[in-house]
């Protein structure tokens, strides 16, 4: 299938900060395993977790339980260390998305930077992708980060929707604009070099048309705004409006009529 004719879109849901919320207050609730099956019934494609170093909000029991009981992929975002590779061949996810990952940091501040830590990446690429493991990298939308990435021989990029978002955030319309095109440009790049893309960071309703509209890109990761909005209107109502927003936005590109 060539970039142009993908008519689909996947939705990811990450379910990190229901995770948050139990463990402000420890104890068993909220469940993740639980939400995670709710954006299924919603129309998730897939579910994505965070194992972080300092076990901030997902935990290796959540891992296990979502590996063991989930009936969507499981995306396992983790930082390319020795501890999280060990856990990674363990549970064996669908993928592994990698990404930079700083204790202080509250969230994810950007992209990882392959370019510098090609040496690094490379053995954890490798030992993923023999396991069977779909390996993808969590990049800045740059052409000098998708060369690497291909030439690490991953299976994804993930681009870095953050900037964009703020811009959006802050009424920005000339910077949202300007970094659409940049995003468009990378992902138009890295399908080219044989890569699947998917995007994510950041993304509401409001900000996820633009890249829905983007017939390179195969899968949108979504997960904060979600949860938040969970509180409001349930779970399963912000994934089928988010949901239902990505599948609009993709019908405008490639021309099918709504059922």
């Amino acid at each position: 299938m060539t970039p142009a004719s993908q008519s689909t879109i996947r939705l990811g849901v990450n379910i990190d900060h229901v995770a948050t919320i139990r463990n402000a207050r420890g104890g068993r609730h909220p469940d993740p395993l639980r939400a995670a099956h709710l954006a299924v019934e919603a129309g998730a494609d897939g579910i994505t977790a965070h194992l972080r170093e300092d076990r901030r909000h997902i935990s290796d029991t959540d891992i296990a339980r979502l590996k063991s009981e989930l009936t969507r992929p499981l995306n396992l975002e983790m930082a390319a260390t020795d501890e999280m590779l060990r856990i990674a061949l363990r549970h064996v996810p669908n993928a592994c998305c990698l990404v930079p990952e700083r204790r202080e940091e509250r969230t994810t501040e950007g992209g990882l930077d392959v370019v510098g830590q090609r040496a690094a990446l490379q053995p954890v690429v490798g030992e993923l992708k023999q396991a069977g493991i779909r390996v993808s990298l969590f990049i800045e939308p740059d052409l000098a980060a998708i060369d690497v990435a291909a030439a690490l021989q991953a299976d994804i990029v993930e681009l870095h929707t953050g900037r964009y978002c703020e811009y959006a955030a802050d009424d920005d319309a000339k910077g949202a604009a300007a970094e659409v095109e940049r995003l468009r440009t990378a992902a138009m790049e890295a399908a080219l070099r044989g890569l699947e893309v998917h995007a994510g960071h950041g993304l509401t309703f409001n900000t996820v048309a633009p890249l829905a509209r983007m017939p390179e890109v195969v899968e949108l990761n979504i997960g904060h705004f979600l949860i938040g909005e969970a509180i409001f209107g349930g779970l399963h109502g912000a994934v089928r409006r988010m949901r239902a927003l990505m599948d609009e936005a993709r019908r405008k590109v490639t021309g099918q009529v709504s059922a």
